[in-house]
């Protein structure tokens, strides 16, 4: 019994430096780090009402707060009726990109539809939203 406290003790301590740089030191979590890479000006965006048949275009405008440039990598819209354009050259500190999305409004109804976004700063995508009703013409 002896010496199964004693292995058990040389275990814990011989563990302890591995797991002694895990937690930050720095007051700053690493997920509000990421977050605050890229200033969104609205992540979601009501566009309201639009016309059937008539594309509509949706504009998600961004600044870079961070201290590198930033690439946006992938823009991966929701479903074919959606087709995406964003800023295609690095974005500086500081600077200003976007993400456009143009939706298609071929049925009436409500709807709801997303953009993923992945950048050089994050292999998490952000997700973008936008919704609205489409009115019959």
């Amino acid at each position: 019994m002896k010496k199964l406290k004693i292995t058990a003790l040389l275990a814990v301590m011989a563990f302890s430096p591995f797991y002694a740089n895990v937690f930050p030191v720095e007051g700053t979590s690493l997920v509000k780090a990421i977050a605050e890479a890229l200033k969104w000006k609205s992540e979601s965006i009501d566009v309201g009402n639009i016309p059937q048949g008539k594309p509509k275009l949706i504009r998600f405008e961004f600044t870079n707060t961070s201290k590198k440039p930033i690439i946006i990598q992938n823009v991966a819209p929701s479903c074919g009726c959606t087709t995406a354009d964003y800023t295609k050259t690095p974005i500086k500190p500081g600077k200003k990109g976007f993400v456009e999305a143009s939706y298609n409004a071929a049925s009436p109804g409500a709807f709801v539809k997303t953009v993923n976004v992945t950048t050089s700063d994050s292999k998490t995508p952000k997700t973008l939203s936008f919704k609205g009703v489409v009115t019959a013409s």
